[in-house]
């Protein structure tokens, strides 16, 4: 009964691609930057799995593994982006071959004013934001007058941000679901992002009910090849929201890295063959988006004390893969992603041990990896490494 594990540690760069500069992300590195601003962390686990031993990553005063426990490289993306749509449909064998659109002058004034007439809410902001500082400087003015605040980034995200007590949680999902059907052919993004939020103790606090929006993937994934050969396509936090359901057949919804750790090793005490696809967004949220390089630490050190209990629930047949889908560096200028490297790790009972893997040309040499491994016909992109790691 063979299961394969993907966890995204969303946004866990391992430093600039030879093409950040085309998006303005020369020199960016975001595990560098936390190794380097967090002194002695906790993070044996992913040390031991060969996180340092990759080629190009310091190790600053951490220290590389002498014998790392399975197999480790890192991974360029083919897509032409630095987003989550983007490195998930890649990781699952999907090449993004036309970049979402962007709006970092705002949303035209066609869609705004389709958008009011349609919800029959004013949009106040319409601007590139980070969503903390947006809710802070026009929280007061959505809360008087019942308004709803609409920004952006440099990805292409359409964000709706509410106070629940003065627009329903229920209603702000509505208008995103009104948007997102407005949001296509000329007005295409990404996805579209309901983030609500809370006044507690004072403070303006984003809740946990964000939901995304997302197009459906433009292509087969290994998620719908997986599908229709009857195994488990098992989503854990947004992966779902990701790939708007397409393909996928079993979903738990998580509120933080923690909780979806939590729900992991849940599903892997099910009987079932397949794949557990998990996303750990806190990474990204949190810390990447908030320049909180201390709190990136932290969560590093959390996620990498989870691990050891992620290990024992593995059965013999089981292989686990971590990787990233971008980067974010938290030292950065701005609080947007970062185009970067992302790391690989891969380990089960069958893994050999002190593999490197290299530097691979695409995220989808994952999804051909899985494909060779739970036997299945692979996706139009993507090499398979299946027979450089099993003994």
């Amino acid at each position: 009964m063979k299961r394969c594990i993907v966890i995204v540690l969303d946004s866990l760069g391992i430093g600039a691609l030879p093409d950040a500069k085309d998006f303005g992300d020369e020199g960016a590195n975001t595990l560098g930057s936390v190794l380097r601003e967090n002194k002695n962390l906790k993070i044996n686990n992913l040390i031991n799995m060969g996180l340092l031993n990759i080629d190009g990553v310091d190790a600053y005063s951490y220290g590389k593994s002498d014998s790392p426990i399975g197999a480790f490289g890192k991974m360029k993306e083919l897509s032409k982006g630095k987003d989550t749509t983007t490195g998930h449909l890649e990781l699952m064998g999907l090449e993004t071959k036309v970049p979402y659109l962007t709006y970092p002058n705002g949303f035209p004034k066609g869609f705004i004013e389709a958008f009011e007439s349609k919800t029959g809410r004013k949009v106040i902001g319409n601007k590139v934001s980070s969503g903390t500082e947006i809710i802070e400087e026009l929280g007061e003015i959505h809360e008087r007058e019942g308004s709803i605040i609409m920004y952006t980034s440099a990805d292409s995200v359409c964000q709706l941000a509410a106070n629940t007590d003065v627009i329903s949680l229920e209603e702000l999902y509505r208008m995103c679901q009104i948007a997102r059907e407005l949001l296509v052919d000329q007005w295409a993004v990404g996805r579209v992002i309901a983030r609500p939020y809370v006044i507690k103790d004072g403070k303006r606090v984003r809740t946990s009910d964000r939901h995304d929006y997302a197009l459906s993937p433009d292509g087969i994934t290994l998620l719908d090849i997986l599908n229709d050969r009857g195994l488990k396509t098992y989503s854990i936090g947004k992966i779902r929201d990701i790939f708007n359901g397409q393909g996928i057949n079993a979903h738990v919804s998580t509120k933080s890295n923690f909780d979806g750790m939590n729900k992991l090793t849940g599903v892997l005490s099910e009987n079932f063959s397949g794949l557990v696809f998990l996303n750990l967004v806190d990474f990204d949220s949190e810390y990447g988006h908030r320049r909180n390089v201390k709190g990136y630490g932290r969560a590093l050190e959390e996620f990498d004390e989870q691990l050891s209990t992620c290990f024992k629930s593995l059965r013999e047949d089981d292989l686990l893969f971590i990787c990233a889908d971008h980067g974010n560096d938290p030292t950065y200028e701005g609080f947007n992603h970062t185009r970067e490297y992302v790391p690989l790790l891969v380990y089960g009972k069958s893994v050999k041990k002190n593999i490197n893997i290299g530097t691979r040309s695409t995220f989808a040499d994952v999804s051909a990896t899985i494909s060779e491994y739970l036997s299945v016909s692979k996706t139009v992109i993507g090499e398979s490494f299946l027979s450089d790691i099993i003994l």
